[in-house]
């Protein structure tokens, strides 16, 4: 059977246009109290989460706020359903953690062939995001946040329960495929964070996804930064690790919240919907 193995190239891929999160377009239907259109024309069902973020902000009566608001249907528990791979994400993780975006993993075979590998989602507990950044961005407007990379950086520096949720949409991945590809990605963060001196603290991660562990179509991996900069990790609910190091979980989150994340238009609306927590 094929798996997703070397050589492969690894690109960051422009991911297709789609509405923003926080579009003119919906505001103007807010305007009108087309609520319900607006979520209607939305052909993607990965960005109802964020139009209708905007429209709740702007029916709110406080006229002070930027053009945002809490995550409206995380707060209702309705999941969100990825339209490019069909993966749906709850909205809600342990009660505390709201989904802030989707995003694609995608690798190219030999620079002939796109393969979608797994939609990932990333969650953050809005009321440790106000604990920590409340301070410094509380009245930051949407335009302040846009390219901020301090944001960034206090994002991935601080204590935040976050969680990012791989759901495997390539049904011939094999587990050796997804430890060679954190040896890659997560080594090179390692590397640059924390200097060429920290192969064990890698080795001790990726040995993690041991050869027996399957992962069909649908499976489901949580990388989870717990208080104390844990990461646990879980597959299909069942945990197969637990390593406490600042820069390691700053390392595994860079993949999908940092610069040279591996879907750049997710890793915006990401960042937008945390931003959001703060107001």
């Amino acid at each position: 059977m094929a798996s997703l193995r070397f050589p492969f190239i690894f690109p960051n891929p422009k991911p297709p246009q789609s509405p923003r999160p926080f579009s003119k377009f919906a505001a103007a239907a807010a305007t009108a109290g087309a609520t319900a259109a607006v979520i209607a024309v939305s052909s993607n069902d990965r960005h109802r989460l964020f139009l209708q973020n905007a429209l709740n902000s702007f029916l709110s009566s406080n006229n002070s706020l930027p053009l945002w608001g809490s995550l409206s249907l995380a707060d209702s528990g309705v999941p969100v359903v990825d339209s490019k791979t069909g993966s749906s994400f709850p909205s809600i993780l342990e009660d505390s953690q709201k989904l802030c975006g989707i995003g694609l993993r995608r690798k190219c075979v030999l620079g002939l062939k796109n393969i979608d590998v797994y939609a990932y989602g990333v969650y953050a507990d809005d009321d440790e995001i106000k604990k920590y950044l409340s301070d410094k961005y509380g009245k930051f407007s949407e335009d302040q946040f846009k390219g901020n990379k301090e944001f960034t950086e206090d994002l991935l520096e601080n204590d935040i329960h976050m969680t990012v949720r791989l759901q495997i949409v390539y049904g011939k991945l094999s587990i050796r495929s997804v430890r060679s590809a954190f040896e890659e990605s997560v080594g090179s963060r390692l590397i640059k964070y924390g200097g060429p001196d920290n192969k064990e603290l890698l080795q001790r991660f990726t040995s993690q996804f041991s050869d027996e562990i399957k992962i069909p179509r649908g499976s489901v991996i949580h990388l989870v930064r717990e208080k104390g900069h844990v990461l646990r990790t879980t597959i299909d609910g069942q945990e197969v690790g637990s390593i406490q190091s600042k820069l390691l979980c700053r390392s595994v989150l860079d993949l999908y919240v940092g610069e040279e994340s591996f879907d750049k238009q997710a890793k915006e609306e990401i960042e937008l919907n945390m931003a959001s927590y703060l107001q």
